[in-house]
C-alpha cells in the first residue's frame, strides 16, 4: 500500500493531464446536440481504463442510451468485489460563458483548485477511481479486491436508461459493495460519507386563459393574464419560514432520531461562510423553517423549487395579453414520503380554484425518483470510515445530502442489499452545474489515497463479509 500511495504522489501531474483530457471534451448530455462529443468522451475514458490496467474494457449501450464505459479487474479469488460508479456527461455552460474566469473546457489551476466544466462533477471521480486502481496495478501488479467500474453517459439527464442497463447486465456488474464518488464533503478537508439522499417529484404546470394572444390595449384589464394567474397559483407554495402549506405533506416525513440530532448539532457550521458559499446577496435571509439546523433542513425536510417558468421572452416581448404560461415545480422528497402521494398533494394545491377560472393542467415532468437512506454501520462502512481517516488524517463524518442519486437504492436492492459507500469529492466551493466549477486539489489527492486504503480494508474483512 505504501508503494501505491507513493505512486499517487509521484504521478500526480499524469493524473491532472488525464483530467484535463476529459474536461476538454464538452460531453453535454442535456441538450441533445452533443452526441459526438459524448462518444469522444467515452472513448477517452476507455483509453484511460486500459492505461490504468483494467481488463475487459468496452463501451456499452442500452436501447437509445448515451455510451457507458465498463472495465474490470477480477483476479482476486475469495475477496470482495467492488462496483465503482461515476459519470462522464456534464452540464452546459451556454448563456453563462461571461461568468467564467477561465475557459470552461480547459482545465485551469488557480489558488489550489482546478477549474473547468466537469472538473468536480464528475470527471474528477473517474480519474480518482482510475488513479487509485492504477497506483496499485502499476506497483504490485494486482489489486487487493475485485473491481468492476462503470462510467455512465447520461447522469445529468436523469439516468433514464441506467436501471434497464443494470438489469440487462446484472451478471456483468454483480458485486458485493458499491462505491460512488459523486457527493460532497461537508467542508474542505473534512471527509464525509453520505448515508441519505432526497428524491425528486417534478411537475409541469400549465395555465391557459385564451386561444391566442390579444393586444394588451384592447384586452388588458378585461382578459385574464395567464402569467399573473400562474404566479398566483405558484404563490400558494410560499412557506414563510414555516412548513409548506400543502395538506398532508409532512405526515410521512421521518423525524430525526435523538442520535442523529446530536450528530447534526456537532457538525461544524459557519453560517456566514455558508451564506458566502451559497452566493447569497447581502440582506437576504434564510428561507428555512425557524429553529431548524441548516443541515437538517436540506437533508431531511422536503422542499419545493420552481426551476423553470415561461410565458414569453424578452426577445419576443410585445404588448399582448398572453394566452398561456407554464412552470416546472421540483419537489425534493425525504424518508418516508411516497412519490405518487406527493404528486397528488401538489396537484390538488396547484389546480384548486384557479384565478379567473383559467384552465390549469398539471402533469409529471419525468419519472419520480425515490429517496434513499441507509444505516452507516457494518463492516463496509467501518472500512470506509477507516480509509477516509487514513487518507485525510482527520476523523470523517456521516452526513445527508439534499441532492438525488436515483440509482443508489435500486442498485443496492438489485445486488442483494449491497452496502453503498458514497464518498465525497466536491466541497461547498465546487460550484457544480454553475460557472467556475472547480475541484480542490488537496481533497482530490486525499480521496485517491483513501480509495487505496479502502481497497485494502475491504480485502482484510473476515471471510470477505462486507455486511
Amino acid at each position: 500500500m505504501k508503494e501505491a500511495l507513493n505512486w499517487l504522489s509521484e504521478n500526480y501531474s499524469h493524473l491532472v493531464q488525464n483530467l484535463a483530457e476529459l474536461v476538454a471534451i464538452p460531453s453535454i448530455s442535456t441538450d441533445g446536440r452533443h452526441a459526438q462529443e459524448i462518444d469522444r468522451s467515452a472513448e477517452a475514458v476507455s483509453r484511460q481504463m486500459q492505461q490504468a490496467g483494467l481488463q475487459n474494457v468496452r463501451i456499452l449501450r442500452f436501447k437509445d442510451s448515451y455510451p457507458y464505459v465498463y472495465g474490470e479487474w477480477c483476479n482476486a479469488p475469495g475477496k470482495p468485489t467492488a462496483f465503482l460508479y461515476s459519470h462522464h456527461d456534464v452540464q452546459p455552460v451556454a448563456g453563462f460563458e461571461k461568468d467564467w474566469q477561465s475557459e470552461p473546457w480547459t482545465l485551469t489551476a488557480r489558488g489550489g483548485r482546478l477549474y473547468g466544466r466537469g472538473s468536480a462533477d464528475d470527471k474528477a471521480a473517474i480519474v480518482a477511481q482510475l488513479g487509485s486502481l492504477e497506483a496499485c496495478l502499476k506497483t504490485t501488479g494486482s489489486l487487493p479486491i475485485n473491481v468492476k467500474m462503470l462510467v455512465e453517459g447520461e447522469e445529468e439527464i436523469g439516468s433514464k436508461n441506467l436501471m434497464g442497463f443494470f438489469k440487462e447486465y446484472r451478471d456483468l456488474i454483480r458485486s458485493d459493495v458499491i462505491i460512488v464518488n459523486d457527493t460532497e464533503n461537508l467542508e474542505t478537508g473534512l471527509p464525509s460519507i453520505t448515508y441519505s439522499l432526497r428524491g425528486i417529484v417534478a411537475l409541469e404546470v400549465e395555465v391557459e386563459g385564451l386561444k391566442r394572444p390579444v393586444h394588451s390595449g384592447a384586452g388588458g384589464g378585461l382578459l385574464p393574464d395567464a402569467a399573473i394567474a400562474l404566479n398566483v397559483i405558484l404563490s400558494r407554495l410560499y412557506w414563510d419560514n414555516g412548513k409548506l402549506p400543502i395538506p398532508g405533506f409532512y405526515e410521512r416525513v421521518r423525524r430525526l432520531t435523538p442520535s442523529e440530532k446530536k450528530a447534526y448539532s456537532q457538525l461544524p457550521l459557519d453560517e456566514e461562510k455558508l451564506r458566502k458559499d451559497a452566493a447569497m446577496l447581502p440582506g437576504v435571509s434564510w428561507a428555512s423553517m425557524k429553529g431548524i439546523n441548516p443541515y437538517e433542513q436540506t437533508w431531511r425536510w422536503p422542499a419545493v423549487t420552481v426551476i423553470a417558468q415561461e410565458a414569453s421572452s424578452f426577445q419576443a416581448v410585445s404588448n399582448q395579453v398572453l394566452p398561456k404560461a407554464r412552470a416546472v415545480v421540483s419537489c425534493r422528497i425525504v424518508p418516508d414520503m411516497d412519490p405518487k402521494e406527493t404528486e397528488e398533494q401538489l396537484t390538488k394545491v396547484l389546480t384548486k380554484d384557479p384565478p379567473w377560472g383559467v384552465k390549469v393542467t398539471v402533469k409529471p415532468r419525468g419519472p419520480h425518483v425515490k429517496w434513499w437512506m441507509t444505516d452507516p454501520q457494518g463492516p463496509a462502512f467501518e472500512a470506509a470510515m477507516s480509509a477516509l481517516r487514513s487518507g485525510y488524517k482527520r476523523d470523517p463524518v456521516a452526513i445527508g445530502s439534499g441532492g438525488t442519486i436515483g440509482f443508489v437504492g435500486p442498485l443496492a436492492d438489485l445486488l442483494g442489499g449491497a452496502p453503498a459507500l458514497l464518498l465525497g469529492i466536491e466541497d461547498p466551493r465546487s460550484n457544480a452545474h454553475a460557472p467556475n466549477e472547480s475541484l480542490h486539489e488537496g481533497d482530490w489527492k486525499k480521496l485517491m489515497a483513501s480509495l487505496v486504503h479502502l481497497y485494502h480494508n475491504l480485502a482484510s474483512l473476515p471471510n470477505g463479509r462486507v455486511k
